[in-house]
């Protein structure tokens, strides 16, 4: 079983913070913790927060503690769910990110990196009020096969096997909108085809160390 303390919940969402993935309150982080999760509590900024205000969580949504978990909660948990390869899950309202996730468009292959989220696009799931099932149904959706997805009118949200991975990924999403983006104001990105981002992806299969 994973046993993920509060503090290393609570010093990925103050890294978030730093690297300006989110601002104050914005966004929220989880992680598995035994048959459970911790999540960062609702509407609160990583520096009024301490490790022992991370909420657990368990699978029926039933919470411990003085705090409210986020509002996303729901989110969290369903990916917990249907993937069991998430050990870590960081939602993130990043400028880029969100800028595109307005658009309602998914992120197509237009640089080789976007297979490092399973796939030759990166989704954006339908739009849904905050903090609703319907919400979560749609991230669920949008993340099939994929490790990551925009959420529209929203933000981004990813997951990886543990808290450093999500992170790295959520790092590396950001920065794919920040490049997308400006290509869309240089003009229209060329794309790589299906072929292409196949080979990609197979060589990513056994990328990194």
């Amino acid at each position: 079983m994973i046993e993920v303390s509060g503090s290393e919940v609570h010093d990925a969402s103050c890294r978030l913070e730093k690297c300006g993935l989110n601002r104050g309150a914005a966004g929220n982080v989880s992680a598995r913790h035994g048959a459970a999760f911790l999540i960062t509590p609702s509407g609160l900024d990583p520096a009024d927060c301490s490790p022992a205000d991370m909420v657990e969580v368990d699978d029926e949504g039933r919470w411990s503690g003085r705090l409210k978990p986020s509002s996303e909660w729901r989110i969290h948990r369903d990916i917990y769910r249907a993937r069991p390869e998430a050990g870590a899950v960081i939602h993130t309202h990043s400028p880029f990110a969100t800028a595109l996730a307005c658009l309602r468009a998914d992120i197509p292959p237009f640089h080789y990196m976007i297979a490092r989220f399973g796939g030759s696009t990166v989704r954006c799931a339908r739009y849904a009020t905050f903090g609703e099932q319907a919400l979560s149904d749609a991230v669920i959706e949008a993340l099939d096969g994929r490790c990551a997805c925009l959420m529209a009118n929203h933000g981004m949200v990813v997951f990886g096997s543990n808290l450093k991975r999500a992170l790295a990924l959520a790092l590396e999403l950001e920065t794919l909108c920040e490049q997308y983006w400006r290509a869309l104001q240089a003009g229209k990105p060329v794309l790589l085809d299906d072929a292409e981002m196949e080979r990609v992806i197979g060589k990513f299969g056994s990328y990194g160390q």
